[in-house]
């Protein structure tokens, strides 16, 4: 029927980046300085003897030597400002036992925080007018009392969002929309989030566009605000005009937010396309690290360009990986330019 709207209802693959592997990001391009810390850094990972200080079992699985790859390993050097090659040791450090204690490699699957997915109110869809993947909060729609589960929904959500990011692409969109009455988190559990947000997902926040902020959420908001790390603050934003400011284009901007998308949340529809959009992804992320010699340092750059030649061509391949829930990276920098 004319003027009929279309419902969407699956989260959309990652668009196609137009990119020369020779070319190498700003992010890459390291001066002689920055560089030699790098190498140090690298150094200390990549030794054939190096096991995790502080743990039983402390030497890297497949999943730990993946997610630290060359641009992993750039985003806390970047985070402890260039201070220096230990401080950057012991924050990695910090985090990959996190990552072990939290239980991202065997707890927080898919089917764990599925109830807390059932109402729609975290929905990764789209993409911003940077590439960067769009997590959309509608707190309006929380369905559960507050416990561990939900900020482990959250880590979920931030290690899926990662996996549909593409060449040069590191970091994302974070969409909060509280209309509707919206329920504020608690102090103490936002602030749990914050610290997590900080410390183990350092320079990963691109944007934090927040809009329909009644009187009482701008005061929680100002009550947290001591708690945001200075360099995220300028990046959040309140009621923003998406497109005019061109920060989405129509298309991948959800209807309620402006645009031309009419999404509807329908878990049955949502839940499982999106838990094998992030896996088939991941498994091809998997393969080009393994073509790579499967080692901490490879460079997400190469591998997400060789994903997105092969997406072009139309190259088929088989690979294997670990399964929904497993993740990793890896980096081979070489680059020398000016920061």
């Amino acid at each position: 029927m004319a003027g009929e709207t279309v419902k969407i209802y699956e989260s959309p693959a990652p668009p196609h980046i137009p990119v020369d592997p020779a070319v190498l990001p700003p992010q890459l391009q390291l001066t002689e300085a920055q560089q030699k810390l790098y190498d140090e850094v690298l150094k200390h990972f990549d030794r054939e003897d190096y096991v995790l200080p502080g743990v039983e079992d402390g030497a890297l699985t497949e999943n730990e030597k993946f997610w630290l790859s060359c641009e992993c390993l750039l985003r806390f050097i970047r985070a402890i400002k260039w201070a220096s090659a230990h401080a950057a040791i012991k924050r990695l450090e910090e985090t990959l036992k996190w990552r072990r204690e939290y239980g991202l490699y065997d707890v927080i699957t898919a089917s764990h925080v599925e109830p807390e997915a059932v109402t729609g109110k975290m929905v990764i869809w789209g993409y911003d007018a940077d590439h960067r993947p769009a997590l959309y909060l509608r707190p309006s729609k929380q369905n559960t009392e507050e416990s561990i589960r939900q900020v482990h929904y959250v880590v979920w959500a931030l290690e899926r969002v990662t996996d549909l990011m593409g060449p040069g692409v590191e970091t994302l969109a974070l969409m909060v929309d509280f209309a509707d009455r919206a329920k504020n988190p608690s102090i103490g559990q936002s602030r749990a989030v914050l610290n997590i947000l900080q410390t183990h997902y350092p320079e990963r926040l691109g944007r934090a566009l927040v809009v329909n902020v009644p009187f009482f959420v701008n005061a929680f908001f100002k009550l947290i605000t001591p708690f945001i790390d200075p360099l995220t603050r300028p990046k959040l934003r309140f009621n923003p005009n998406c497109l005019t400011e061109g920060l989405f284009t129509e298309e991948q901007l959800l209807s309620e937010w402006g645009g031309s998308a009419h999404f509807e949340y329908s878990h049955e529809r949502y839940w499982n396309p999106l838990v094998q959009l992030c896996a088939e992804r991941r498994e091809l992320l998997w393969e080009q690290w393994r073509e790579r010699g499967a080692k901490v340092g490879v460079r997400e750059w190469d591998i997400k360009c060789a994903v997105e030649t092969n997406k072009k061509t139309g190259t088929v391949t088989t690979p294997t990986t670990p399964d929904e829930d497993d993740k990793t990276a890896q980096p081979s920098t070489t680059a020398t330019a000016a920061s």
